[in-house]
């Protein structure tokens, strides 16, 4: 079933910090930066507008939150840094009318819930331990909330925020969304292929560059442990796929999992290495992946993978070349 964008109609009125019981979908789409910018402190409609234009700029903020954090400040720099502007995670007039300037659709559409949204089956309480996860037959949405935030590169609070009273699993009841899919769905800013990426493990970046060696695309990503590095060098990309399987290997030696034989997880947006999984010609498993927790990505440490949310790495398999170079330092 198709999905239906709609604008929400716009309001005039000021438009100041406020807490997410009180968000208006209205207030995000008219929300104009003040002489203080927004901070990680609280739900600010101008941190959720700014993350949802650099989403669609394809500089990820990671999961838009509403709280302009590491991963929103790491966007807007290279944001910056590809138009030539002063570089900064602070978000100053310049960049704010270059963000607004390129792209005036709204940032807050409403939606209508399908019946596939609804559908299921679900995970009401996904295991936490991974050898748990073995014997189930799919590592599905653990909610139509979740589902719908994920879809839609949302938290989970914010999509509550937006809409509080809904309850996510009624099919045909409208819904405020962030607008992050429409440019895509309209030809617009489509990516060129990517031909080489870059990982920085020391900031927890991804940089995406075409075959002129042009940047066109950032993400955050988690890195490997002290106890499970993520490797060094330059490496090709050797398979892409959506929806994997996970096979664990004892020889992983994680923490937590006591199995001593391998055992195989089914696919699912709360696999270990959720819906789409990227190949690197580095032996022993590693890959760049997605994961079932998309707000500790850029905040926490994986096994020695790179780790995205499930929507930027997708974006990063759909447009990415055959055997494209990875650099990884």
């Amino acid at each position: 079933m198709t999905r239906l964008l709609i604008p929400l109609l716009l309001s005039s009125s000021l438009v100041a910090p406020v807490l997410a019981a009180e968000l208006k979908p209205d207030a995000v789409n008219n929300a104009e930066l003040r002489k203080r910018p927004p901070g990680e402190a609280k739900t600010d409609p101008v941190a959720i507008k700014a993350q949802v234009l650099l989403d669609r700029a394809h500089f990820s903020p990671g999961e838009i939150d509403g709280r302009f954090g590491d991963n929103a400040q790491k966007a807007l720099a290279a944001f910056a840094a590809s138009k030539g502007l002063k570089t900064g995670a602070r978000l100053t007039p310049e960049l704010w009318t270059a963000l607004t300037a390129q792209d005036q659709e709204p940032v807050i559409v409403t939606y209508k819930i399908t019946k596939q949204d609804v559908k299921g089956p679900f995970l009401q309480k996904p295991p936490r331990h991974m050898e748990d996860m073995k014997d189930l037959p799919a590592l599905g949405y653990a909610s139509p909330r979740e589902g719908l935030a994920e879809k839609f590169h949302m938290s989970e609070d914010l999509l509550a925020a937006l809409n509080p009273g809904k309850t996510f699993d009624k099919a045909d009841d409208e819904i405020a969304v962030t607008n992050v899919v429409k440019a895509d769905e309209k030809n617009k800013q489509k990516l060129p292929q990517i031909t080489r990426l870059d990982v920085n493990k020391d900031e927890g970046t991804v940089q995406a560059f075409d075959k002129d060696n042009k940047l066109v695309a950032f993400f955050p990503a988690t890195v490997g442990s002290e106890e499970k590095p993520t490797p060094t060098g330059t490496f090709k990309t050797i398979s892409s796929d959506e929806n994997p399987t996970y096979r664990y290997n004892p020889d992983y030696e994680f923490k937590g999992v006591k199995s001593e034989k391998p055992f195989t997880i089914k696919p699912g947006p709360n696999n270990p290495v959720g819906s789409y999984w990227i190949g690197l010609s580095v032996g022993n498993g590693y890959g760049i992946h997605g994961t079932a927790e998309p707000s500790k990505v850029g905040k926490s440490e994986s096994h020695g993978c790179v780790r995205m949310t499930n929507w930027d790495v997708r974006i990063v398999g759909d447009h990415l070349k055959r055997h494209a170079e990875v650099d990884l330092h």
